[in-house]
């Protein structure tokens, strides 16, 4: 089967039905990565995911790793760890960091996917207000983080690195936790690992994704991103309502 060319109508996409099975998921090639197309294809289910030596590759795997902002939960061993360092959480402080901690991370074990062109597009709709990033903070440095995409009721979850023990697990959390707070009711995980699956992460048809997409991004947000960061620490989250560590 012949992969299609985006044309340049940042606003055109294949159906997502139409992807490959095998590489699952892959829908079209070519385009760029300006934030209208970036925007576009990630409220349509579609994100981008190519190699340097690539040309841009679109991506919509059946089935989709999701979570459930109420649904996250850890381990016993990471409510120790939460208890015994009290790590602190920011958000949108130092997304540059984030992310280049996420493109070295990539680097050294799955390949340079997170590219100069990617890095640069992300940072342009971080500075749009689009794109988000979480941080933690152990004694002052940074150990762990995550990026990605926020659109009406979702978040589209990209990357996370973890500098110590915990760090990416921690982020997540917290997102989850503030997510949940402000009504969100997905967050995208894209495709399956451990990682996400231990913290309670499920696996569902791409069809009833994109029918919860489309009712998501319907409900506006307004969240203050950096503000969140003033007052969250994680004695918080490991009382929290919503979030069982």
């Amino acid at each position: 089967m012949t992969i299609p060319w985006l044309t340049d109508d940042p606003r055109l996409f294949p159906p997502v039905a139409t992807a490959l099975t095998e590489p699952n998921g892959l829908l079209a090639v070519g385009g760029d990565l300006s934030p209208e197309r970036l925007l576009n294809a990630y409220c349509h289910g579609i994100f981008p995911w190519f190699n340097d030596d690539d040309p841009i590759l679109w991506w919509s795997p059946d089935p989709r790793a999701v979570l459930i902002p109420s649904d996250i939960h850890g381990s016993k061993s990471l409510k120790k760890f939460i208890r015994k360092t009290a790590p602190k959480v920011s958000f949108d402080q130092c997304f540059d960091r984030v992310i280049g901690h996420c493109r070295g991370l990539r680097k050294h074990c799955e390949g340079t996917w997170i590219t100069d062109d990617m890095e640069q597009a992300y940072n342009v709709l971080h500075e749009m207000g689009c794109a988000h990033s979480v941080e933690v903070w152990l004694d002052d440095e940074l150990i762990g983080g995550l990026y990605g995409i926020s659109i009406g009721k979702v978040f589209f979850g990209e990357s996370m690195f973890s500098l110590a023990p915990n760090g990416s697990k921690i982020a997540a959390l917290a997102l989850a936790q503030r997510l949940n707070d402000e009504g969100f009711a997905l967050i995208d995980c894209q495709v399956e690992s451990e990682h996400i699956l231990s913290l309670g992460a499920k696996i569902i048809p791409r069809a009833d994704f994109i029918q919860q997409l489309t009712a998501a991004l319907t409900i506006s947000s307004e969240m203050d991103w950096p503000q969140l960061a003033s007052v969250f620490e994680f004695n918080e989250i490991s009382r929290g309502r919503s979030c069982q560590i």
